[in-house]
């Protein structure tokens, strides 16, 4: 899978968390006790791991990996920040972001392991925070095929090969050209995914130098992927042994390569006729004529792999830009543009400020009364205009969730080769938009529920098999638009979330004491998961078992005015289901009073609006709940919850709205219903951030401000 596509949002992202880590660093160096710096280090380094391995990039995996080790010690209070580890963790930023530089300007991240940095990060951890005074030497490449050694001894594998009478043929030209022949068995990493890929880059750096003769296995089975994790060729070439195994040794994910001079049968009967044939024309004629030899065609026989392996991308992307020119008529370079998203920020607090011009018109409107005829055709001409503005802005902000999705089926193969665990990743609804700074924040949440299906949702195999499951576990991603939300679903047929097991551990970690936890439904004790640090995992992987994912989930979900529901079933599977606004900025909201305040609830949230009579209230666990049409639905006074004074008559009718978050209800209690409007969200940035019902304002057509309330966070 070509990942290239992705690059941009790589480096972007890359270029985010690094300056977040190099602010963070500076602050804990500063006050190296503070917990929320110390987290926010470690999610960092723990989200930066993670794009890293997606990409591909594995040594810019293992640093920021090696580095999250430290972190999560401290963050257990088992090591101690001191200034020596201060000084490490810059040398780490700076080799993270030099690999950023060298992957945007090369698309690869080069060949730096900074073995050194790293045997520094193990060294802290040995001596419980102490760095070592000296950097120690580097150490040779990290991994190495166990065959390697094996295979390298006198003549290694390549002298097995027999080859055909065009090959012999292009060798016996080869030596008359004077050129050296050579045996090579190259080996592949074993975590390598692509290696029909890396043997493509391996032709490709060897005809620098050279020519490929033969190939073992065959080149054809080579471009099929079918191998294991080595291949043997014979090279045809001017230069050197050393030359030719450090040019295939530049090629990422490539553990080692073993060469030698090339001395199989094969190779002995052509020697000797090419040293008779020179001794021929050494008597005929001076050497310097011999010279011209050496640009006889010699036809390699990795042409044929190159060209077929570097068609495939061509196609892909020839039926991509196909498939877009039949949905719009023209070439689909010719339909995009690309803009500065502070230049749609700014066209959006126009549009804003429009709208808030307009609900002005309408109050004053509604003031003139019937003198104001013609000013209510002119209100009516400027809503429709609006709304239109509204709606062709929030066409050009909105972007299918592909760009983020498109990057999770490369992540799910590498783990399923990590765990040794058989998966696949199905999905559907990529074309679903979204709005933009939705789309960027989304990338994350979706990795770790997707992480979190695949390292603790799925089996292992023989689990799977023995509860007569497939051998290959699944995981679903779906996308689809709920009336002015988005929802995307995470799901697998794992083994579900084991309640109990859950249950426990909050007891073990004294979140709850053991009445408490028996207390609570299993709803509750889910929630548990999306703590910070709490993990049922057994062990610590690269994946998980730090206590980090669920609890990033949760925060940027509902920064993002969104929620999270969580449904499983022991032994069948689990879905997380993240609803999302469509927008951030205008919505349609109800405008109620409480108190003789006004305030605006998401329409979205509401499901119905309900005249009750006080008594139709029933009292259950010294709660107030109704009894709507068959459905016992929890009641909420919004007065007591505002801490204001209602003004309504105790023994009129009350006016309930029945909000809803999944499949929860409640009845919120208002004074009075004021009406639908459309409103503009603004932020209250830190002056309610402890309000957590509280989503934000909005500035009426009288020029009043009224609280937005977040039905969500009250349910």
């Amino acid at each position: 899978m070509d990942v290239s596509q992705y690059l941009d949002i790589f480096l972007d992202e890359s270029k985010e968390h690094l300056q977040n880590l190099n602010t963070s660093v500076l602050n804990l160096e500063q006050d190296p006790e503070n917990p929320e710096t110390i987290s926010e280090i470690f999610r960092a380094a723990h989200t930066l791991k993670g794009m890293a391995g997606t990409m591909g990039y594995k040594r810019m995996q293992t640093l920021t990996h090696d580095m999250e080790n430290v972190f999560s010690e401290v963050r257990e209070g088992n090591l101690k920040v001191n200034a020596a580890m201060v000084d490490v963790l810059f040398r780490c930023l700076d080799a993270i972001e030099e690999y950023v530089t060298t992957i945007q300007e090369t698309s690869d991240e080069g060949d730096n392991d900074n073995e050194p940095i790293i045997k520094e990060l193990n060294a802290i951890l040995e001596n419980k925070g102490a760095a070592p005074e000296e950097a120690p030497a580097a150490a040779p490449a990290a991994e190495t095929a166990p065959a390697a050694d094996a295979s390298a001894q006198a003549g290694g594998a390549w002298n097995a090969m027999e080859l055909s009478e065009e090959e012999q043929k292009a060798m016996e030209d080869a030596m008359m050209a004077n050129k050296k022949i050579f045996g090579v068995t190259v080996y592949v990493q074993e975590s390598c995914l692509l290696k029909a890929a890396r043997a493509f880059l391996v032709f490709k750096a060897i005809e620098e130098h050279g020519e490929i003769i033969a190939a073992n296995p065959s080149t054809q089975d080579i471009e099929d992927e079918k191998f294991e994790l080595e291949f043997s060729l014979v090279i045809a070439t001017e230069a050197d042994l050393d030359t030719i195994l450090n040019a295939i040794k530049s090629v990422s994910e490539i553990a080692d390569a073993k060469g030698a001079p090339f001395t199989g049968a094969a190779a002995e009967p052509a020697v000797q006729e090419v040293k008779e044939e020179k001794a021929e024309k050494a008597a005929e004629a001076p050497k310097a004529e011999a010279k011209p030899a050496a640009t006889t065609a010699v036809t390699p026989v990795k042409t044929e792999v190159a060209k077929k392996t570097e068609k495939k991308p061509q196609q892909e992307k020839a039926t991509l830009a196909k498939s877009d020119g039949k949905k719009t008529g023209k070439p689909a370079v010719n339909r995009t543009v690309r803009v500065d998203i502070e230049k749609l920020d700014s066209l959006m607090n126009l549009v804003s400020e429009l709208i808030i011009a307009k609900n002005s018109l309408v109050s004053t409107a509604t003031s003139a009364g019937s003198a104001g005829n013609g000013l209510n055709e002119q209100i009516e001409y400027l809503e429709s205009v609006t709304t239109n503005l509204h709606e062709s802005v929030m066409k050009v902000r909105m972007v299918p969730i592909e760009s983020v999705v498109s990057k999770f089926p490369r992540m799910i193969r590498d783990i399923s080769k990590q765990l040794n665990k058989p998966m696949e990743l199905y999905m559907s609804g990529e074309e679903t938009e979204l709005d933009r700074t939705v789309v960027d924040e989304i990338g994350d949440p979706l990795m770790h529920m997707l992480r979190n299906s695949a390292d603790h949702g799925l089996e292992m195999p023989e689990e799977r098999l023995a509860k007569g499951k497939p051998e290959c576990g699944s995981i679903f991603l779906d996308a689809y638009q709920d009336g002015n939300n988005v929802v995307i679903e995470v799901r697998d047929d794992g083994n579900g979330i084991d309640v109990e097991r859950v249950r426990q551990k909050a007891i073990e970690r004294g979140v709850m004491t053991e009445e408490q936890a028996y207390a609570a439904d299993d709803s509750e004790i889910i929630n548990l998961l999306f703590m910070p640090s709490f993990s049922t995992a057994k062990q610590v992987s690269d994946l998980s078992g730090r206590g980090v994912g669920l609890d990033v989930v949760k925060s940027k979900i509902e920064a993002l005015s969104g929620e999270v529901d969580v449904k499983t079933k022991l032994g069948e599977g689990t879905t997380f289901s993240i609803r999302l606004p469509l927008t951030l900025a205008i919505i349609q909201a109800l405008m109620v009073v409480v108190g003789g305040e006004k305030y605006a609830i998401a329409l979205s949230g509401i499901q119905t609006i309900e005249n009750v009579s006080p008594k139709d209230i029933k009292t259950v666990e010294s709660k107030e709940v109704i009894n709507l049409r068959g459905t016992v639905i929890p009641l909420l006074r919004m007065d007591q919850i505002l801490e204001t004074h209602s003004k309504r008559n105790p023994g009129a009718d009350m006016v309930v709205v029945i909000a809803k978050k999944g499949d929860k209800l409640a009845g919120l209690i208002v004074d009075e219903l004021i009406g639908q409007q459309e409103i503009v969200i603004k932020s209250m940035g830190k002056y309610m951030n402890k309000c957590k019902f509280i989503s934000g304002a909005t500035i009426l057509g009288d020029g009043e401000v009224a609280l937005i309330i977040d039905s969500n966070a009250l349910i």
